[in-house]
């Protein structure tokens, strides 16, 4: 079974692994969403996350939303090249590389 997790390894610190893809999107926005409403900025290390696809992209523009509205930062590091690159052609890469 798919899985996908985010957990917090430093107060401004969340790490996210697994498969962040249609399959995962809606846990994947659920709790992201609830990791970023609890500190201030936040940076998400991407580097354990094993596959991607365009909802997983969607997922991070919805974190990134989320962000905006509780007032505080985010940043992605370490974004799988395959989510880049989806993020290219639908015009949000700088969304996802912001920094």
């Amino acid at each position: 079974m798919p899985g996908f997790a985010l957990e917090r390894v430093a107060e401004d610190r969340l790490r996210a692994s697994g498969q962040l893809d249609f399959a995962t999107a809606a846990q994947a926005l659920r709790i992201g969403i609830e990791a970023i409403g609890r500190v201030g900025d936040q940076v998400v290390d991407l580097s354990g996350v094993t596959e991607g696809d365009s909802a997983g992209v969607a997922v991070l523009v919805e974190w990134v939303s989320a962000a905006v509205v509780a007032g505080v930062g985010l940043r992605y590091e370490n974004v799988p090249p395959q989510m880049l690159a989806i993020a290219r052609i639908s015009d949000l890469e700088d969304l996802l590389l912001r920094s």
